[in-house]
């Protein structure tokens, strides 16, 4: 049975909608997409349709059609989020699977709002003083991501009792995203990374623009993203802890994406924290050695009778015998 027919998505052009957020996860969003394997497949098609309009909508303020003004195409999103929420189908097959989504788990509009706020602040905002002040951002970027999750995932445990290491989740996840793109945002003309909190090691924009310019290593940069680092591994494990408060047949997909994706920072360490030049990713054999086994295992699960467990995955030393292959 597919994944359509197991969600019950009978009508042509919403099977369609979906199948085409489907590719835009496995296309763009290669970690997160094999996580969602681990999903019973009645859950699939939603964690494909949340990716799809995320992705599309950070790709209208990261790169914008030749000729298109981002904050206008931001405002036309927004506005077919008005029909989502009245009860209208758009004719865009991404905002369509979105809209069975929000009314088959009942995701509320202030998550959907805050996410769009915050790519309208991506075109104005261009770096941000503290973590304090990165907040907003990341709250409307990543935490709201995981709370649209949370019903999807499901929980054993009142929602709002989830919802904080829900929100963590998206939080590690951005903030990861900032350690390994923070050359490419500078050449976007953002920073991500708090000034104040850099200036403490020494380390300014302009600091980092020559080293990325220059292709060089700086040690008052390495230090600077090592702390950085440090910070992002404490929220992952805020994450971590919400992993028994959801339902049992989600829990594998949540553990393996933070498995996978707390390995971008095993991979930032390992080369010593040269992200300005180079991009962070977990290779094809690493997440195909990590997926694997959670993937037998819930097929095992699914079998009656009590299958053997093969027990918890693990996060690979970093210097891991496994090919390293290819990807992100």
């Amino acid at each position: 049975m597919s994944e359509l027919d197991a969600a019950g998505i009978a009508e042509p052009a919403l099977r369609a909608a979906y199948t085409e957020c489907r590719r835009i996860n496995a296309h763009h969003g290669r970690t997160f997409f094999l996580a969602t394997r681990l999903l019973p497949a009645r859950a699939r098609p939603a964690a494909h349709a949340l990716y799809g309009f995320a992705r599309m909508a950070d790709e209208l303020v990261d790169n914008p059609e030749p000729g298109t003004d981002p904050a206008v195409a931001l405002d036309k999103v927004g506005g077919l989020v008005d029909e989502v929420y009245d009860g209208s189908v758009p004719a865009d097959p991404v905002l369509a699977a979105l809209a069975d989504t929000v009314h088959r788990y009942g995701i509320r509009r202030a998550l959907v709002d805050a996410f769009l706020h915050s790519m309208r602040m991506d075109l104005t905002v261009t770096e941000y003083s503290t973590y304090a002040d990165l907040g907003e951002y990341i709250y409307g970027s990543a935490c709201v991501i995981g709370l649209q999750m949370l019903p999807v995932f499901g929980t054993v445990v009142p929602v709002e009792e989830a919802a904080p290491s829900a929100a963590a989740l998206g939080e590690a996840f951005q903030l990861t995203n900032f350690l390994r793109d923070v050359g490419e945002d500078l050449d976007r003309g953002r920073l991500y990374l708090p000034t104040e909190e850099l200036a403490a090691f020494g380390v300014d924009r302009e600091r980092l623009a020559d080293a990325r310019r220059q292709d060089r290593s700086d040690p008052r940069v390495r230090a600077a993203l090592a702390v950085a680092v440090s910070r992002t591994r404490a929220v992952y494990r805020r994450a971590e802890a919400g992993i028994p408060l959801l339902r049992p047949e989600s829990r594998p997909c949540v553990r393996t994406a933070i498995t996978l994706y707390e390995g971008i920072l095993d991979e930032i360490e390992a080369m010593d924290y040269a992200v300005l030049n180079r991009r962070a990713v977990v290779g094809k054999g690493r997440r195909v050695a990590v997926a694997v086994p959670a993937l037998v295992q819930r097929a095992l699960s699914a079998r009656p009778g009590r299958p053997r467990s093969l027990g918890p995955v693990r996060r690979w030393h970093r210097r891991s015998a496994a090919n390293p292959g290819s990807g992100g």
